[in-house]
């Protein structure tokens, strides 16, 4: 008669029996509402601990009465037996020839062991303790203890005592899944990698807890944006990411073109030079097969005149493969300028730049269907060494219909209270982390925004406010009509 599969429980996914650390960890009722239950749940090993068992057989022998012995234990007690016979018949048992013959018989077998992963599939900070007994669910170590490894297991939840790290762990009764890493090559084994380098590695730098919160609370920031603006009867437009229009007059775009490495070619002229036609790695390769036969032609004691002719040819190939070299460097590096093309023959028949802005699109959308807005990608291609200024942003851009400047500063208000209360309200743990490694005040700091009041101000005051500070010098200097930087406005 077939086993029959346990009956999986908990709150699995939409589309997936796996059932979300977030799910047991972070419940609202202190980690207990699932305490008992059979789950599948999934995730990489963080960190990991083995430990050996004693095996009962080795010991259950020198019990009396021969209750609870094993196949191995009853053959190891008769060791002795098989010895004496050995030596009667061929001789000393404490011969090598004998010992060789002897050791194949009793196969030393490998201890079981306990395994203690701390798995992480990234729906929270917290870990999650996998207990694994190799004799019930068989795994080498090899296979599930480097870091990094997936692993899929299903087994039963259970409480642990106060005095655990953890309240609750998964003892697993199968492993489903195991998805082998090579420990030396992965990168996220080290101690706290930079965020730069994790630049090197984008396919697992999302394993990284400071990148998975930075995008869920992005992803909640999303969210409550479209949420904020439905609520209130705006309506969502999608403008174009490639345009022909220059929404703003002065930025530096982006252009998109299919015309680059369509050019056609010149034809070459006559007389052009071997350095002009050979390339620089086909001249090394030249130099390097043509010295390996002056020394084979020195090492045969040959014709001295072949061996003159040799060398003599790898002088002129040299100096060709130094004419080539000059000329990569004093090459000039010139760029395709737009008014050279001929845009007739591009995609769009016209030169088109990735969008800056989508604010001429929203104003003639505002002016036939009331007040909507869009949330994208827009493209800026200044140079700045302003840590504010990406080349790729997404903005949120409003417009609204039949609407004076004070309703725009109110609705702007509002929205950014709206998301810093939605942050504290869904992101407490991701913030718990952000408060402890990047800024410890800045939950203090959101709470104080959400609840304040804001005073609002014109430019004309702005810069009167300004010229009446005394021994201060801005980098910039104020003049009516010249926009507020950056320290003019934390100083207002």
């Amino acid at each position: 008669m077939e086993s029959q599969e346990p009956k999986v429980t908990g709150s699995p996914l939409m589309y997936s029996n796996r059932v979300t650390l977030k799910t047991i960890l972070e419940s609202s009722d202190g980690e207990m509402v699932l305490v008992g239950e059979t789950v599948v749940v999934g995730g990489w090993v963080k960190c990991y601990k083995e430990v050996k068992k004693h095996r009962a057989s080795d010991t259950d022998h020198a019990s009396p009465g021969r209750q609870g012995l094993t196949c191995l234990g009853i053959l190891k007690s008769r060791i002795p037996r098989f010895r004496t016979i050995i030596r009667i018949l061929c001789g000393p048992a404490s011969s090598p020839a004998v010992r060789e013959e002897l050791e194949p018989l009793v196969p030393k077998p490998t201890l079981p062991s306990t395994f203690f992963l701390q798995i992480n599939d990234g729906s929270c900070t917290s870990c999650l303790q996998v207990v694994i007994d190799s004799t019930i669910a068989p795994v080498s170590a090899g296979q599930i203890l480097p870091t990094g490894t997936c692993i899929l297991a299903r087994g039963v939840l259970e409480k642990l005592s106060a005095n655990e790290k953890q309240i609750i762990q998964l003892k697993a009764e199968k492993i489903l899944h195991v998805g082998t890493v090579e420990q030396d090559k992965y990168p996220l084994s080290r101690e706290r990698l930079p965020l730069d380098s994790l630049r090197e590695y984008p396919h697992i730098r999302p394993r990284t807890t400071m990148v998975s919160c930075v995008t869920r609370i992005r992803s909640t920031l999303d969210f409550a944006t479209h949420t904020f603006f439905q609520k209130y009867g705006f309506l969502h437009v999608q403008v174009p990411i490639i345009t022909t229009t220059d929404t703003e007059g002065f930025s530096e775009k982006f252009h998109v073109t299919t015309l680059l490495g369509k050019t056609s070619k010149e034809k070459e002229p006559v007389g052009v030079s071997d350095a002009d036609v050979v390339s620089l790695e086909t001249a090394k390769a030249a130099v390097k097969e043509k010295s390996a036969v002056i020394e084979q032609l020195k090492r045969s004691d040959g014709n001295k005149e072949s061996l003159i002719v040799a060398v003599q040819d790898l002088q002129k190939t040299n100096e060709l493969a130094r004419q080539i070299e000059a000329r990569e460097k004093s090459k000039p590096v010139t760029a395709v300028k737009p008014d050279l093309l001929n845009f007739n023959d591009d995609f769009f028949g016209r030169p088109s730049y990735l969008t800056v802005s989508g604010r001429l699109h929203l104003e003639s959308y505002a002016c036939d269907i009331g007040n909507v807005y869009s949330f994208g990608p827009r493209f800026q291609a200044d140079k700045t060494v302003s840590s504010k200024h990406v080349a790729e942003m997404w903005t949120v851009e409003v417009e609204m219909a039949f609407s004076e400047l004070g309703d725009a500063m109110e609705c702007a208000e509002d929205y950014f209270k709206f998301l810093c209360k939605w942050i504290l309200d869904n992101c407490p743990e991701y913030m718990k982390f952000v408060s402890k490694t990047i800024d410890n005040t800045i939950t203090h700091r959101l709470e104080y925004m959400t609840t304040s009041s804001y005073d609002k101000i014109s430019y004309g005051e702005a810069v009167e406010i300004l010229r009446k500070v005394p021994d201060k010098a801005f980098e910039t200097q104020l003049q009516w009509g010249v926009p507020l930087t950056a320290e003019h406005l934390r100083h207002v």
